[in-house]
């Protein structure tokens, strides 16, 4: 069983950056994929950044340029770095590790973007 933790949300005004961080409890040398989703409150969640294990990287279009995804193996730490951020971006982050065919989730953090 992986326990996921995410990390490094907060309030920021809009253009400032933040770094999301995402604690994996085993190994992420094997994970298929990683991904970050965001979530506002009675709307459906959204994926934001993907990774794969070759290093291959996706964003949507609403992100694309601002946000970074990456990560560190020898931590099994995942992040995801947001620049330019705006009011639009704000919403619950949640890391999503997909190992084999299980998918394992934390419990999110809140990014506050203010205008």
């Amino acid at each position: 069983q992986v326990q996921v933790v995410e990390s490094g949300g907060g309030l920021v005004q809009a253009g400032g950056s933040l770094r999301l961080a995402c604690a994996a409890s085993g190994s992420i040398f094997s994970v298929n994929a990683m991904r970050w989703y965001r979530q506002v409150p009675g709307r459906q969640r959204k994926w934001v950044a993907e990774m794969f294990s070759d290093g291959t990287t996706h964003y949507p279009d609403s992100v694309k340029g601002r946000f970074t995804i990456s990560r560190e193996n020898a931590k099994n730490m995942v992040y995801l770095q947001m620049n330019s951020l705006k009011p639009d971006d704000t919403a619950v982050y949640l890391c999503n590790l997909l190992i084999g065919s299980r998918q394992y989730w934390g419990q999110g953090t809140q990014v506050t973007v203010s205008s």
